[in-house]
């Protein structure tokens, strides 16, 4: 059987050979990628960018296509209609699965192609990240936050925010009124797509991790920091750190030594000149909330983390916190569930079905920071309550992030797809 990926990233195998940085993202795709290529599957890995030419090579096993875009392809972009009928023509794929409705290049694809077998799997919805864009954070706040950057840029927290409702109108509507087949792995996101196409077919798979997470390391008390938080990142208000900010607030007399450790950049940054005129919306947002609540030395950024990275500072952690204002199934909560470290997740989107609360974490409605603080108070002081949700987690991760149940259910609805 042949494949088509449509991806929205340049896997590292092909960023090597091109000579580019390897990318920070999709990180789950790789693993699973390789392992349906040693299935058997002729695999193919196409995406597109504006600033590198097109390109075409095959790296073990797989062959990867790059487009050359002249739109950021959160934009329809005609140039790469015939860029696909040339490689429509050399592999003649059996099925062709687009990865994610946020994009337009696989549109362009399907308006070239429309008789070719389709499958769309869900990764997020900008119709519902357009709802709970701002996290709760009110127009007033937004307004006062605005920054140099944002009016140069016109980049402020709304227009982001509108941007997403765009993408919904002009790219995910289209994608699920003309697919008619959706992967998906959430009552969440099996409800959208059934409201905006309720003849589609849904066929249900879970995601794999990155390579660095199947590993025999496991977190134990004993070896991670008292009363450290790891957030995976913070670069915008619906990843809720202001959420976690606010609920360590109201225990920071119980914890004085409390620590909110966020990978990725110092979004709050601004000590030179160069980082004042960086400096977002959001990142001012959060520099005053901190300042606010008194929590400058306990809110660290750790800066861009490789996955080896982020396993050992999961280990570190006490606890995992996911607060986002809305999620399908997010990767970070299963990558700290698989190592077994203490988790709470706010109850949105498709997390309630990664969390048994009180069984396999804590689940708390996003806005109630009341109930995060006591979620947070409760895993720090009862050792045995965090063991247990601990060794439950791991192992209902192990099951749901098994490589080869979904390789082999991937390969599954491929087959089916490819037979109707």
């Amino acid at each position: 059987m042949k494949v088509l990926w449509v991806v929205n990233t340049i896997f590292p195998d092909f960023s090597n050979d091109l000579n580019i940085p390897p990318p920070v993202v999709g990180g789950w795709m790789y693993g699973l990628a390789k392992d349906i290529s040693n299935s058997g599957i002729k695999l193919t890995v196409a995406t597109t960018n504006t600033k590198l030419s097109s390109s075409n090579k095959k790296i073990e096993g797989i062959n990867y296509y790059l487009l050359k875009g002249v739109k950021h392809f959160s934009e329809y972009d005609i140039t790469l209609e015939e860029q696909w009928n040339k490689i429509i023509k050399e592999i003649a794929p059996d099925v062709v699965h687009i990865h994610g409705v946020e994009y337009a290049h696989g549109l362009a694809l399907i308006k070239t192609y429309p008789e070719l077998k389709y499958v769309v799997s869900i990764q997020g919805l900008p119709s519902v990240i357009y709802r709970h864009y701002l996290g709760g954070i009110t127009n007033k706040e937004v307004l006062k936050s605005i920054t140099f950057r944002d009016i140069l840029k016109k980049d402020t927290l709304i227009n982001a925010k509108n941007k997403f409702k765009k993408r919904s109108e002009k790219i995910e509507n289209q994608y699920l009124n003309l697919t008619s087949n959706i992967i998906g792995r959430t009552k969440w996101d099996y409800d959208h797509v059934k409201v905006k196409n309720p003849n589609c077919i849904y066929h249900f798979c879970n995601e794999s991790l990155r390579d660095e997470f199947y590993t025999e390391k496991q977190w134990s008390l004993k070896n991670a920091k008292k009363y450290s938080i790891f957030l995976s990142q913070a670069g915008y208000p619906l990843k809720g750190l202001h959420k976690v900010i606010e609920a360590v607030a109201l225990i920071k007399n119980d914890f004085p030594n409390i620590e909110i450790k966020i990978a990725g950049d110092d979004i709050t940054n601004s000590e030179t000149l160069r980082d004042k005129l960086r400096l977002g919306g959001y990142g001012s947002y959060i520099k005053k909330l901190i300042k606010k609540h008194g929590l400058i030395d306990n809110v660290r950024f750790l800066g861009f983390i490789n996955a080896d990275q982020m396993v050992n500072e999961y280990l570190k952690s006490h606890l995992f916190i996911c607060p986002s204002s809305i999620e399908n199934s997010p990767n970070s909560l299963g990558e700290a569930q698989i190592l077994g470290v203490p988790s709470i997740g706010s109850y949105v989107g498709g997390i309630p079905d990664m969390i048994e609360n009180e069984k396999t974490g804590i689940i708390y409605r996003f806005e109630e920071i009341e109930m995060l603080s006591q979620g947070i108070k409760k895993i720090f002081l009862n050792e045995k309550f965090a063991l247990d949700i601990s060794e439950n987690a791991r192992k209902i991760g192990k099951e749901r992030h098994s490589r080869s149940i979904n390789m082999k259910k991937t390969i599954e609805i491929y087959n089916s797809i490819a037979s109707n």
